[in-house]
């Protein structure tokens, strides 16, 4: 029987880039956040041996260059498992989106493996193989609020926020991420940016004083005990409080001018009632956060009639993102 599992997606609350390392890549800082929209996977093992991705959609890679692939090799080896793997993507995130698309189906394929071998990796091994398919691979191995550093595959869960209406608005733009970062290096001068290293110390000193107001469970449990859902309005804008200590997506500066109409599509987040609104990763997808359900839905609704594609969904606690991986 083929296992199904939902492969879901995640935004940066904020992206701080800092200075290159020996290895080729940036040091960064960003908080993850995983959210609802997803894809869904099938996978089924038959007899033979080795790896087969099936895809609809012609822009995802059938081969090793999928995210998929490397990690399902990776994992029947430390398995000791044998066996042809098939493994279907019924792709409805987009490509290239800033998303986690591929690095969540990599995560979301070795959960299916598992099931379907009832076999599983201890966790530090899960989190090893994670880290070599991919920088933002590792996140999804711990869902919902996230801290990532290094170059962004040391992860490091965050007190859970409560659920948050957002919507999502993804442009038919391929933003490459190599080249984004290749942007960065080239303009860093131009932008007369402050030391990396000190940007980096800001990021790091701002999140923390957020963490610092953020109640614990038991103090929340205490303090709205008996209140109505209405009157919880410190809990439910924990989430727009870490926005608003100024953490930005740096990628702005140098994809905003290359791609005016991913500004055009903040701008039009904004316009719609928006609280916060700013660039998913590399782009090409945008992100608002919403006070209500009913304001998200409304304004995605605006955006699609000025032919912006955009999605109302929420975002996941850490609890939500475990419960419903598996379809």
């Amino acid at each position: 029987m083929p296992v199904s599992v939902r492969s879901f997606a995640k935004i940066n609350l904020g992206l701080c880039i800092g200075p290159s390392r020996a290895d080729g890549f940036h040091e960064l800082r960003t908080v993850y956040q995983t959210i609802g929209l997803h894809d869904v996977l099938r996978l089924r093992i038959e007899r033979g041996a080795g790896v087969e991705i099936r895809c609809a959609d012609p822009r995802v890679p059938t081969d090793h260059a999928n995210t998929c692939h490397r990690m399902l090799e990776r994992a029947l080896s430390a398995l000791g498992a044998k066996g042809r793997v098939v493994l279907e993507i019924e792709k409805k995130l987009p490509v290239q989106g800033g998303l986690g698309g591929a690095s969540g189906n990599a995560v979301s394929a070795l959960l299916a493996l598992e099931i379907a071998l009832k076999k599983r990796l201890p966790a530090g091994d899960r989190l090893c193989l994670a880290t070599e398919v991919g920088s933002d691979v590792p996140l999804f191995l711990v869902g919902g609020t996230i801290l990532g550093v290094g170059r962004g595959e040391d992860v490091y869960p965050l007190p859970d926020l409560p659920s948050t209406p957002c919507v999502i608005a993804t442009l038919e733009l391929g933003v490459s991420t190599p080249k984004a970062f290749a942007d960065w290096d080239a303009a860093a001068a131009k932008l007369t940016l402050s030391d990396p290293s000190a940007r980096m110390k800001q990021f790091s000193r701002e999140v923390s004083a957020w963490l610092s107001s953020v109640p614990s469970k038991k103090t929340s449990k205490a303090r709205f005990a008996g209140v109505p859902a209405r009157g919880r309005g410190r809990a439910e804008i924990l989430l727009l409080d870490l926005v608003r200590t100024g953490i930005e997506n740096d990628f702005e500066q140098v994809v905003f001018p290359q791609y005016p109409a991913l500004r055009d599509v903040k701008c039009a987040l904004e316009k719609a009632g928006a609280a916060y609104a700013s660039l998913s990763g590399s782009g090409s997808s945008v992100y608002g956060i919403f006070t209500t359900k009913a304001a998200a839905e409304k304004a995605a609704a605006r955006l699609r009639k000025q032919g912006i594609p955009a999605q109302a969904t929420v975002t996941l606690t850490r609890a939500q993102y475990w419960k419903r991986l598996q379809v």
